[in-house]
């Protein structure tokens, strides 16, 4: 692929960009529809609901929705920074791209490393739910113990596993018209099986409500005091349960990713991403209130806190809200939420891993785009062998180990989201006093985005050091949470060091500045 040359002197390069220096991928394969459903897909809503109700409600009781809300304002923010950098510079690079146009190749370039190693662990953990899920699902129809129980030998697990990891790679590597057409289906079925979930859980909770003589003994009666952050008992909790209630959020920015394959790419994934986070605080607040008025959220029977299936809330709550037949469904929308966001969850790295070699900041072996697919095929490849690989190690060696590469994942999320947030204030600085909306979406917004995921970062590296955090698992006393995040973002610095000596014009500034056009041209 031919290289632009930005350097003084290129001019007539640069204003050429479009015809040497595009990506390849199949432009136009994703409208406004689409694109949001890609956003949702990769966030998994289902599983994040069945996999943190229980947690949220352990760390801060009935103010369970407050705390979804609360979780909901910053990833809001940051949506208004994603949504203007992409309409200046719609490039499937995303926070990679921004971050070195705002801060540079180095800074740019750690905030793409962060993006790439919370992808890959994300994968990781999707595969390994999908893969229980599955197993869960075949004996819950067979009524098979035996079959259930399958998932608990590690090796069948495994297989499972990588099956499911290389059937994504394989449908994702098949481009985006591929990936749609799934998507409608996983997304439709898992939100339409939430609905009647959340309907049925109402019902059960007018029969069973606190000082009733319902099923549901253990149920409340809904209180708009449960929508008051500042009832939360303490700081710690607050702070426990708005992390999680951020990972719940995660994967939103799958919409900006596709932008040089959507239709009207520099509005079009903007819109699209806050349709889906629009959509995901609905579905999560509507779940909370009804789950904490049917069973209430306390650590005893079906509670939503009880530490015996506060892990997997919908496992305990499907037969007892929805009946024996209906309850199968819920185990089926566990799966597709899990299944759907592994396919999607490829979208961003593998295009992230193409704007950066692209650009010279990776070898340029993952720049190339699959002929007929029109899919970063190689980048797509190495997420899906990494994946498999990353999973199969951590599972064999230790499951604390697996278990605290996920509690890591949040620290990865917000470095990488408050970058971009702070490079969308930083490159549109001058443009600020412009107008009002201006000084809000460019300005203000971000930096209140970006400055409370970064509270929340340090926040966490600070509770990380406690060996108590996560598996209780310690390195030298210091808690293995925390060892694992912050070496991993070390890990990041030494392959940047490698990749520097390598690919000197990128980290020199010369090859992607602010200056250097966008890559995609509308028709």
């Amino acid at each position: 692929m031919t290289q632009l040359d930005v350097r003084p002197g290129a001019e007539d390069t640069a204003r050429d960009v479009a015809d040497v220096r595009g990506k390849g991928l199949g432009k136009g394969s994703v409208g406004l529809v689409g694109s949001a459903v890609i956003g949702i897909s990769t966030v998994a809503p289902v599983y994040c609901l069945t996999s943190t109700l229980g947690s949220t409600a352990g760390e801060v009781g009935v103010q369970m929705p407050a705390v979804f809300l609360a979780g909901f304002l910053p990833m809001l923010l940051v949506a208004f920074a994603y949504r203007e950098l992409n309409k200046a510079m719609p490039d499937c690079g995303t926070s990679f791209t921004w971050t070195v146009k705002a801060f540079g190749p180095r800074i740019g370039w750690m905030c793409g490393w962060g993006l790439v190693i919370a992808t890959i662990i994300v994968l990781s953990n999707l595969a390994g739910v999908a893969t229980s899920y599955f197993w869960l699902l075949a004996g819950e129809i067979t009524g098979s113990e035996s079959v259930a129980a399958l998932d608990d030998n590690k090796l069948v697990h495994i297989a499972t596993c990588l099956t499911l990891v290389a059937v994504a790679t394989a449908i994702s590597y098949r481009g985006m018209t591929a990936t749609k057409g799934v998507q409608y289906a996983l997304v439709g079925l898992q939100l339409a099986v939430l609905a009647v979930f959340v309907v049925m859980a109402f019902q059960k909770a007018t029969t069973g409500g606190a000082g009733s003589t319902g099923a549901f003994d253990t149920g409340l009666d809904f209180s708009w005091q449960w929508m008051n952050p500042f009832a939360v008992d303490s700081m710690a909790a607050f702070t426990a349960g708005l992390s999680l209630s951020i990972f719940m959020y995660w994967g939103w920015d799958a919409c900006l990713a596709t932008n040089e394959e959507t239709t009207g790419s520099d509005k079009t994934p903007g819109r699209a991403s806050l349709i889906a986070m629009v959509v995901l605080v609905g579905s999560y607040l509507a779940t909370g209130i009804a789950a904490q008025m049917a069973v209430g959220s306390g650590a005893t029977g079906l509670g939503l806190a009880n530490p015996d299936t506060s892990g997997n809330v919908f496992a305990a709550l499907a037969g007892p809200v929805m009946g024996p037949v209906l309850g199968v469904l819920l185990f089926v929308a566990v799966l597709a939420s899990a299944a759907a966001s592994l396919q999607t969850t490829f979208i961003p790295v593998a295009r992230t891993v193409l704007a950066m070699s692209t650009y010279e900041a990776l070898p340029p072996a993952y720049a190339k785009v699959h002929p007929r697919f029109k899919t970063p095929g190689r980048a797509t490849v190495m997420a899906g062998v990494a994946t498999g690989a990353f999973y199969t190690v951590m599972t064999l060696v230790s499951e604390n180990v697996l278990t605290d590469t996920i509690f890591a994942l949040g620290l990865m999320i917000c470095f990488y989201y408050s970058l971009t947030a702070f490079a969308c204030t930083w490159y549109f600085r001058r443009e600020l006093r412009r107008s009002t909306r201006d000084l809000f979406l460019k300005g203000v917004f971000p930096v209140l985005g970006g400055l409370l995921l970064a509270a929340v970062f340090f926040k966490t590296l600070i509770d990380m050091w406690d060996p108590a955090y996560g598996s209780g698992s310690t390195v030298l006393g210091v808690g293995s949470v925390f060892v694992i995040g912050v070496g991993l973002l070390g890990l990041g610095l030494v392959v940047m060091a490698v990749t520097e000596r390598r690919s000197p014009a990128f980290f020199r500034g010369e090859v992607l500045t602010k200056s250097t056009p966008s890559l995609v041209v509308e028709d």
